[in-house]
């Protein structure tokens, strides 16, 4: 059996793709900040559906808890990179602190937890790593910029990788979601004005749900997905493209 970390897999795109590998047939490793109600209900939801799942914590805003976290990643064979922080603030009321939580999350620490990981796929000869990034990579909220270039930051870092790595059987892709409707954004969107502001900036003319961004990483993660590497997937209703 295949293990497959999740980061931040307590809730939303996360949970949905714990639960998409979990059923294809990974075990698999559930992330948060704390062992949560969320993720406590996650693993016992996996396992009374048949699936293998455990849980390990750590603060990935925090340098040394991320490295802690990376030495006991000794047999990942699927990477799916999806915790991250995002602060609403205009651009010129970013404080550094702000800035570091942003990029230590989004950014810093995925390039630790690839390291760790990457042995491991080396010697076996197949590996996925997945990075989540966002459609804010092509569309920048104005009082995001942090987060889109953080996000930003790391697809270029999987293009890189998937280059490098390429000859070890191991695929490194993003998926960039769209308007999601997750908890995060559950507030904005309660503004019938934002709301709709919103809704009109997607082509499809609808939020997506966390369950629309499963199936694409499922198929990157599975041997089907073996011709895929070094790509930027979104999944966003058309909104990149607008």
């Amino acid at each position: 059996m295949k293990t497959a970390f999740v980061t931040g897999s307590s809730r939303g795109i996360g949970k949905a793709i714990a639960l998409r590998l979990a059923s294809d047939g990974f075990k698999v490793i559930l992330h948060g900040v704390t062992e949560s109600n969320h993720i406590k209900a996650l693993k016992d939801e996996i396992e009374k559906n048949g699936g293998t799942a455990e849980i390990i914590t750590a603060d990935l805003c925090n340098l040394e808890a991320t490295k802690k976290l990376a030495k006991k990643l000794t047999d990942v064979d699927v990477l799916v990179l999806n915790a991250s922080v995002q602060y609403r603030t205009p651009w010129q009321e970013i404080t550094t602190d702000a800035c570091y939580d942003q990029l230590n999350c989004n950014f810093v620490s995925s390039m630790v937890l690839i390291q760790a990981v990457v042995s491991h796929m080396k010697e076996n000869g197949w590996g996925r790593i997945v990075t989540i990034g966002s459609v804010q990579e092509a569309k920048p909220h104005p009082d995001m910029l942090v987060y889109s270039a953080s996000k930003a930051a790391q697809t270029n870092m999987m293009q890189s990788l998937s280059l490098q790595l390429a000859k070890e059987g191991i695929t490194v892709n993003n998926v960039a979601p769209g308007v999601i409707y997750t908890d995060r954004n559950v507030a904005a969107l309660s503004d019938p004005e934002y709301a709709k502001k919103v809704t009109d900036s997607i082509p499809v003319g609808f939020y997506g749900e966390p369950k629309d961004c499963s199936g694409i990483v499922s198929l990157l993660c599975s041997e089907e997905g073996r011709y895929i590497t070094g790509q930027s997937i979104y999944v966003d209703g058309g909104k990149s493209v607008q």
